[in-house]
């Protein structure tokens, strides 16, 4: 069973920052392909924030390059997002991915419960 779980939420003021974790866990070694961050306001549908690959070549949604910066730490399987300037408008759950691939090869995606981001002016 895998399980990942993100921290670091909370409440920032416009043009502030924050940074989120999400902690991979399972039993065994684990092996994470692509991992990401996604996020969901409300009202609104879920939409990509930006993806690491195992490599740590990145990509982020137009709406985010520049102002966010996601990187992952294989040793401790964990992932980063480091959000700045944020707007009002970032205020949403965000919630972390990844691909892990069983020793069998075949690859399964996991998603972790939210965290909730709240930007206030």
């Amino acid at each position: 069973q895998v399980t990942l779980v993100e921290s670091g939420g909370g409440t920032a003021q416009t043009g502030g920052s924050l940074r989120l974790s999400c902690a991979v866990s399972g039993s065994g070694r684990l092996n994470i392909r692509n991992m990401g961050w996604y996020r969901q306001a409300p009202g609104e549908q879920r939409e990509l924030v930006a993806v690491i690959t195992s490599g740590a070549a990145t990509n982020y949604a137009d709406s985010f390059r520049g102002r966010f910066t996601i990187s992952r730490d294989n040793q401790a399987n964990t992932q980063y997002l480091q959000m700045g300037r944020l707007k009002r408008e970032d205020t949403a759950v965000y919630c972390c991915h990844a691909e892990v691939r069983s020793v069998r090869g075949a690859v399964y995606d996991y998603w972790g419960q939210g965290t909730q981001v709240t930007v206030s002016s």
